[in-house]
């Protein structure tokens, strides 16, 4: 299985919450929110959602590894935006099934 991972944006911490209680959990995609621009604190973040969708947490990890070394620009701006956010703000990313996510898109434009 092949996955994905991009930071999204930055979020109020009660959108958020509010979003992910409020909406049907998303087949092919996991979003999650960390409180620091750090790789550390997205692998932290991810190592929950494997066991719940039976993906491979090893490639996940590489996944999102993989994203920081080759984005720093984006990861530099990003963590900015986070700072200047200010602390009831989060950062959101999406860690994803390649092949569900490409579905689950598909299935938007139908």
């Amino acid at each position: 299985m092949k996955y994905t991972f991009d930071i999204l944006g930055v979020s109020p911490v009660l959108h958020f919450f509010n979003h992910q209680q409020e909406h049907h959990p998303h087949k092919g995609a996991e979003y999650i929110g960390s409180f620091r621009c750090t790789l550390d604190a997205f692998l932290e973040s991810v190592e929950t959602v494997p066991p719940k969708r039976g993906w491979d947490l090893d490639e996940v990890v590489d996944t999102v590894i993989h994203y920081w070394v080759k984005n720093s620009e984006g990861i530099a701006h990003w963590s900015q935006r986070l700072k200047d956010a200010g602390t009831d703000s989060l950062l959101v990313g999406r860690v994803a099934n390649i092949k569900a996510l490409k579905t689950e898109f598909e299935s938007l434009l139908e």
